[in-house]
């Protein structure tokens, strides 16, 4: 875990506010506790989230071909049309657990929108946790009826608490900005801190916004903030079955966003927060020490920048480096060398944390010692120019320590506890 707080990038033309996705008008959320992992536990793990007004909504999921039973039916929803609700829970993935997992995830749709007075497909579903156990629904089902009962706009934070893993604090933004004169908000949280690659870094986002805006620019605004923020993330490689990102938008405001400055504003205020977001999930990963942006410069392609940017940032070697406080820039170039893109090894220039330590392909005159004592700091950049065009690509990664390693050991724990719910055998 990186550092002791998150802070949120300077922007005056958004006005910070409290609440996370209950921050924008007309949306109501809760948390309490299930015991979902164990059944003597007292933190928050089951999460509703509700409008109070008809949503547009849009949403993207993970590209793994093993799927969570609620990836499969929120997207099912999606499809279907808008929700108006989602309701989640951390400690079970609810994934690989076949036509059982598929039923339950259906039913905990099906619960919440009796208790709202919804259809089931105005209801998401979204878990996280361990893979492969069902569902302990005799111990989630009887908490909708107090999760629905105490919907308030002041549980944006339990909200948060709610989704939690391998977390070490809640991951939660809003922002007021003006549009036609009128205040607009945007309020989010999200949680992620292992598992983090991009094609949808285990991670889930819910964003809500009480702007007015058609379904198709929705749709765009969502593809192009999750491309430019949850999709340049890295932590350790490996991607999720459960991944996802549920934005609602409910219109409260009184704003309807149609000409092309409004709507570009809101694209603009929604990519500041889901960017944010990332980098916090970034900055908390699991046993990471530092938060290096990868910044790639001069591809000939989009494509070539975006290689060369993922292969420094997925690279255990080169992560390792810098866990030692190592400015090996040998490790990063020969990644460059290998991601798959056409590159010059003659023209790739390197620098680290602002100091020259690669030109033409070898070594700068810049003294290893300062290159050493530059990269002594929690976080720093990496800034690689291949030279043969105007395209560029960030991604934001960690290192790798080896108390991340230890962490990620053993489930075992989770699997004795569902052994002894009757879940597994």
């Amino acid at each position: 875990m990186l550092g002791s707080t998150f802070k949120t990038m300077n922007d005056s033309s958004y006005i910070p506010v409290d609440g996370g996705v209950c921050a924008p008008r007309g949306f109501l959320g809760n948390a309490v506790s299930c015991g979902i992992k164990k059944p003597t536990a007292t933190r928050l793990d089951l999460a509703l989230i509700y409008s109070t007004e008809p949503c547009v909504s849009a949403g993207t999921f993970t590209t793994n071909r093993v799927q969570a039973a609620c990836v499969k039916v929120s997207r099912e929803h999606l499809r279907k049309g808008n929700i108006r609700a989602i309701v989640a829970n951390s400690g079970n993935a609810n994934a690989c657990t076949g036509t059982r997992g598929m039923e339950d995830a259906r039913g905990e749709c099906r619960s919440v929108a009796e208790l709202l007075g919804l259809e089931p497909a105005e209801v998401a579903v979204c878990s996280t946790g361990v893979i492969g156990l069902p569902m302990p629904m005799m111990r989630i089902y009887p908490k909708f009826p107090e999760l629905a009962d105490g919907l308030s706009r002041d549980k944006g934070h339990e909200v948060a608490q709610a989704v939690m893993t391998s977390d070490t604090k809640e991951k939660i933004i809003a922002i007021e900005f003006v549009v036609q004169g009128k205040p607009v908000r945007i309020g989010a949280c999200c949680k992620g801190a292992g598992m983090i690659n991009p094609c949808m870094a285990t991670m889930l986002c819910f964003i809500t916004t009480d702007a007015g805006v058609s379904r198709d620019v929705l749709e765009l605004c969502v593809q192009s903030g999750v491309k430019s923020s949850f999709n340049c993330i890295t932590i350790d490689g490996d991607m999720s079955t459960n991944d996802t990102v549920l934005v609602m938008a409910n219109g409260a405001s009184g704003v309807k966003l149609e000409t092309p400055e409004d709507i570009y504003a809101f694209q603009q205020a929604l990519a500041h927060v889901m960017l944010e977001l990332a980098k916090h999930i970034v900055q908390d990963g699991e046993r990471v020490t530092k938060f290096v942006t990868v910044h790639v410069t001069g591809g000939r392609t989009e494509d070539e920048a975006k290689k060369a940017a993922e292969a420094v940032a997925k690279s255990s070697l080169v992560k390792s480096s810098w866990n030692g406080n190592d400015p090996n820039w040998g490790r990063i170039i020969h990644a460059v060398g290998y991601c798959g893109a056409k590159v010059d090894e003659e023209k790739i220039d390197i620098d680290i944390a602002g100091l020259a330590a690669c030109r033409g392909g070898m070594q700068a005159d810049t003294p290893s010692d300062d290159l050493r004592q530059a990269v002594q700091v929690p976080a720093f950049q990496v800034d690689i120019n291949l030279n043969r065009g105007e395209f560029s690509h960030t991604v934001y990664t960690t290192d790798l320590s080896p108390e991340y390693v230890d962490f990620n050991r053993s489930e075992y724990a989770y699997w004795n506890q569902a052994k002894a719910d009757g879940l597994t055998c």
